[in-house]
């Protein structure tokens, strides 16, 4: 969906085509790349049982299909400097979403935001040094936004990213 300039935000690209079916070798080798994003072409190969050119065009297809849309590091956020993470839920103004996306991922430490049905139509989850710079974060930043009519912090306490199962 493209946004309008008075959206605040860029114009984001048309609709894609449908993904082609995935066999069992893709999704042997999302769940490879998922574990270990910087895993090899040789032994992505290896451990799918296809040569190294079936495994890179895969690779390849599965990317320009847009099934896989990056490749990054899990982060340890507590080591990282940011030791206090809490997931914010949002009530926003009636079809203010994409103008309170586009302020959202300015937010310093916003790691994630999602447009949610039921009691809030935001959630969004942060990643801090303290939690003054939360607080700070909540009552100076948040809840200056003017399409934003209410938020609720709840802090996490303790995070386990899961694996895919191999």
């Amino acid at each position: 969906m493209a946004e309008r300039p008075e959206d605040g935000g860029p114009e984001e690209p048309g609709p894609q085509p449908p993904a082609r079916p995935l066999d069992a070798i893709d999704q042997d080798i999302l769940r490879m790349l998922q574990a270990d994003g910087r895993a090899s072409i040789r032994s992505v190969a290896e451990r799918v049982h296809v040569s190294r050119a079936n495994a890179y065009a895969r690779i390849n297809r599965l990317v320009e299909d847009g099934v896989i849309r990056g490749f990054g590091a899990r982060v340890d956020h507590e080591r990282a400097g940011h030791g206090t993470s809490a997931y914010i839920t949002l009530k926003i103004v009636q079809n203010s979403w994409r103008t309170v996306r586009a302020q959202l991922r300015q937010l310093p430490g916003a790691s994630h935001i999602a447009l949610v049905g039921g009691d809030f139509d935001v959630l969004l989850l942060v990643h801090t040094p303290d939690n003054r710079a939360l607080r700070e974060l909540v009552l100076s930043r948040l809840q200056a936004i003017p399409e934003v009519l209410s938020t609720r912090t709840l802090l996490v306490f303790e995070t386990e990213d899961l694996e895919p199962q191999s």
